[in-house]
């Protein structure tokens, strides 16, 4: 795991200067939205509603659309005179009973660390809350904004859940209305909860949607129905198109030398063993038609040296007749 943040977790005159790791990741299937002729990607513009021209991002501003519809255009002067902190304080406002702490208010969750200099304090801030059954109820500052979170205890290990602000759990609308229970009806309720009760084994289940697509798209990639598209991943088969391509070479070079081609690649997986034959064959080959080009030229020399020499002896065969 890498570290997303460093400072310290102060609670009195003590300071215990830790790491922040993410302690989640969303396994959640996400698709894409394509082309169902081609499985191009679908693409959006940045298209101003008003006027309908498309945006450059040099052009676009941060704007807060009131309750009436009306937006209020914020400048990057505007956003920073808010109020924000690079603080690196982990500061612990109270000790809280771990039973006050509404679920429901919990957001994301990440794993303390402590620096080699902190693991002292580290280990007697854990036993505290473990022996007191409470929680750390602390500020701190992410991405520059002061939020509030908890400190709490997971195998060993100080964990930051951060929390969302009171406004922001919505109240039902709603009422329920159950009318009269009858109590061999509540007795019967309580007979079910005992017999589905046990300990709480997060191992016991599984994302089956996630991994029923995993198995589909599986199965249509063996099955070969893949969309090859310009900006596709390339995969194995980008081994079989180079085969390709350098067979055709080889097929055109021996063309030019009016030698007959061979047979593309059947199997781009053969074994070494024949691939190292065929390549000594073809050494072998290449060198036998050197010596024999070799050869005739040698003899064809060698004639013409012989023809030269006649055509001489001639010649001075006549002088002297003359």
């Amino acid at each position: 795991m890498r570290a997303i943040w460093k400072g310290a977790v102060s609670f009195g005159l003590v300071s215990v200067p830790v790491k922040l790791y993410a302690a989640t990741e969303s396994h959640d299937v996400s698709f894409r939205q394509v082309h169902a002729k081609d499985g191009g990607r679908i693409k959006y513009q940045r298209v101003c509603s008003i006027d309908g021209e498309e945006i450059a991002y040099a052009d676009i501003a941060k704007g807060y659309e009131t309750e009436d519809g009306e937006m209020v255009i914020l400048t990057d002067e505007d956003m920073e005179g808010l109020p924000s902190t690079s603080s690196r304080e982990i500061a612990v406002e109270k000790f809280v009973p771990a039973d006050q702490i509404d679920p429901m208010l919990l957001e994301k969750s990440y794993y303390l660390e402590p620096e080699k200099s902190g693991a002292k304090p580290y280990g007697l801030l854990r036993q505290a809350l473990l022996d007191a059954d409470r929680m750390a109820v602390v500020t701190v500052a992410l991405r520059q904004r002061t939020t509030v979170a908890v400190l709490r205890v997971k195998d060993d290990v100080i964990v930051l859940q951060t929390m969302m602000w009171p406004d922001e759990i919505r109240t039902p609308d709603f009422s329920v209305e159950v009318g009269e229970v009858k109590d061999a009806e509540v007795k019967m309720a309580h007979m079910l909860v005992e017999t589905l009760s046990g300990d709480f084994d997060p191992s016991e289940f599984e994302d089956d949607y996630a991994e029923a697509v995993e198995a589909l798209v599986k199965t249509k990639i063996e099955g070969g129905e893949i969309q090859r598209t310009p900006t596709s991943t390339k995969t194995s088969g980008e081994v079989v198109d180079l085969l390709a391509a350098l067979q055709r070479s080889v097929d055109a070079a021996k063309k030019g030398r009016g030698e007959t081609g061979s047979e593309i690649f059947d199997d781009v997986e053969e074994d070494a063993e024949p691939a190292k034959a065929t390549t000594k064959k073809a050494a072998a080959k290449k060198t036998t038609t050197k010596k024999a080009t070799a050869k005739k030229a040698t003899k064809k020399a060698a004639a013409k040296k012989t023809t030269a020499k006649k055509t001489t002896t001639k010649k001075s065969t006549a002088r002297k007749a003359s």
